[in-house]
């Protein structure tokens, strides 16, 4: 039996800031980064509101930690929310997320992404770490009520950050597809956001505002395709190696890509469909393959990003660290291929 689930009601488009004025909060926790409390803009969308009391909680950063996580959580239990409103990049995202996790308290997830990758505002994942490890939480209740997609958040994002995180939306779009818990519909929704980010994500690099809400979209269909059907390798080694030499994880994302696309396609089939959709289609399988690897490198190229570690900035990786590591995360049992420890070292040091 084949099941998908999305609770999540999306509202999307320069003006999807205004159904906040409709919700009916009387307590509103409201959880972000001190950049958007620096400029306002935490104060601004909270007052849209209008709740009768509200807190912002700024003290997150990236890779949220349990002992930030606990720290928020013992505010939650102190201010007693109805409604948690999370606002920023992955990181406010997944603190807000695993706040409501570890306080138990129920509550309205409202999530408004400023960035576009992660597609958390979807999904019922959470990652925290903790002693240099990334641990996925996964549970029904961290998938938010509602997902503000406003476009007009995304003006001022730094080319840096467009492309680290849309190689993740890339990422989570291929290791959906070929997820041995795939679906029609999830295939559906990582090959049109798949065709849509690598089109577009050279353009918002380069300055172009107008089709940021395109891709901000094509994210959010890629959290929905993940979030059912599941993630692989590449995510199982990039939470490795973040949690161990914090690299950001779309930049990771894009140094593993195309080495984990060539690993798995021994095994399915799954990337020739959304190769074809993107104009990448050869007379035979191979040639097909060939031309989505050379496409994710080039993307990878234009947008700046790192081919190795090394290039990355990490000189020395403990292999086999990460490699236990990537074997003990739970992205790993969708794969298409169960890997074996030898396996991911191999996936490590071809990116060395």
């Amino acid at each position: 039996m084949e099941q998908f689930v999305c609770r999540t009601k999306i509202c999307a488009g320069s003006d999807a800031l205004s159904v906040l004025k409709t919700l009916k909060s009387q307590r509103l926790l409201t959880v972000t980064d001190r950049f958007f409390v620096q400029n306002g803009t935490a104060q601004r969308i909270t007052a849209m509101v209008r709740a009768a009391q509200s807190q912002i909680y700024s003290d997150t950063a990236a890779d949220p930690t349990l002992e930030q996580v606990a720290k928020g959580a013992a505010v939650m239990e102190a201010f007693r929310p109805d409604t948690v409103l999370a606002l920023g990049g992955g990181s406010p995202m997944d603190c807000a997320k695993a706040m409501v996790y570890c306080a138990k308290t129920p509550v309205e997830l409202v999530a408004i992404p400023t960035t576009s990758g992660t597609g958390s505002e979807v999904t019922s994942f959470s990652i925290v770490t903790h002693e240099g490890v990334k641990h996925p939480l996964v549970d029904d209740a961290l998938r938010p009520s509602l997902a503000i997609l406003d476009d007009t958040l995304l003006n001022k994002l730094p080319a840096p950050l467009i492309a680290d995180t849309g190689f993740d939306v890339l990422s989570h779009c291929l290791e959906a597809l070929a997820s041995t818990k795939a679906s029609p519909l999830t295939d559906a929704l990582a090959q049109s956001a798949f065709a849509t980010v690598l089109r577009l994500l050279p353009e918002s690099y380069l300055g172009s505002t107008c089709v940021r809400g395109q891709i901000h979209l094509a994210a959010t269909m890629a959290g929905m395709a993940f979030d059912n059907a599941g993630l692989g390798v590449c995510h199982a080694l990039s939470h490795a190696l973040g949690g161990l030499y914090h690299v950001p994880h779309g930049r990771l994302n894009a140094i593993l890509l195309p080495s984990v696309v060539e690993y798995n396609a021994t095994a399915t089939d799954a990337y020739d469909a959304v190769a074809v959709r993107c104009g990448l289609g050869a007379p035979t399988r191979k040639l097909t393959l060939k031309n989505l690897l050379f496409a994710l490198r080039q993307l990878r190229r234009q947008l700046k990003l790192p081919a190795t570690l090394t290039e990355a900035g990490v000189s020395t990786v403990d292999v086999q660290a990460v490699a236990q590591a990537a074997l003990q995360d739970a992205c790993i049992d969708t794969n298409p291929i169960r890997p074996t420890k030898e396996a991911l070292i191999g996936l490590v040091q071809s990116v060395l």
